[in-house]
């Protein structure tokens, strides 16, 4: 004989003050249950742990994990993945400091090569900091067209 358990889990969501859909009944105390009728009974199988009440779902944050390892590792930044100028992304300061510092290292090194005198370097140098150069090709380039 299969008795229905729909009003023991009627009771116990309104004493647990949720949905019949949140309440779960231990199958393995099935009977205990069944014969529980008033709401002093249901209220005693609950302290029991009988009838629990399920835990609410929550946004899983599964797929935001798997996109920020996807980020850390340096993948998803494409054109389509960006929003604002270059200099939000960076700042320009740091694209100067970049510039500069490799700038300065080609002369330095061309200066230590003897492939440009002192006053050369002096001048180049002054330009470079004076934002005469767009890139480190650029420097080449002038330097090339000098020497002709």
């Amino acid at each position: 004989m299969i008795m229905k358990t729909s009003v023991q889990k009627r009771l116990a969501a309104q004493i647990l003050k949720t949905s019949p859909k949140k309440v779960r009944l231990d199958p393995e105390r099935a009977d205990e249950i069944k014969e529980a009728i008033t709401k002093a009974d249901v209220k005693g199988l609950i302290a029991g742990g009988a009838i629990q009440r399920k835990p609410d779902r929550s946004t899983s944050r599964g797929r935001a994990r798997k996109l920020h390892e996807q980020k850390r590792k340096g993948r998803r930044k494409g054109h389509g993945s960006r929003k604002g100028k270059a200099t939000a992304r960076q700042a320009k300061k740091e694209a100067w400091m970049a510039r500069i510092r490799l700038q300065r290292k080609v002369l330095k090194s061309l200066k230590e090569a003897n492939k440009i005198t002192n006053e050369t370097f002096k001048d180049l140098y002054r330009k470079a900091k004076g934002g005469f150069f767009r890139s480190k090709r650029h420097l080449k380039l002038h330097l090339e067209e000098k020497r002709e």
